[in-house]
């Protein structure tokens, strides 16, 4: 599965079983991301395409921001290609 982040053009391949931050920095790609339990928040992104499931039950998202597009990628497991738009994001290549 192929995950873009934008607006940076940032393409890696997510690793099975893994979650979205999981993956991108084993692609050398740093999202902002701290508790990584899905109650903090730094890591909430917008995605503009795509789908996911949760690791956890009820992750620290509203019902409304679900709707909206907003996740958390340190939870979060693409369930085919998605885009996420995170302005912070940078290589560490």
């Amino acid at each position: 599965m192929k995950v873009t982040i934008a607006p940076a053009g940032f393409d890696f391949e997510a690793e099975p079983d893994a979650t979205l931050l999981q993956s991108a920095e084993s692609a050398g790609i740093e999202l902002p991301s701290s508790c990584r339990n899905g109650t903090c928040r730094t890591c909430l992104c917008h995605m503009t395409a795509g789908a996911v499931r949760y690791r956890i039950e009820w992750p620290g998202v509203s019902y409304d921001e679900k709707e909206d597009g907003w996740i958390l990628p340190c939870v979060a497991e693409p369930l085919g290609d998605v885009t996420l738009v995170v302005p912070h994001a940078r290589s560490v290549f």
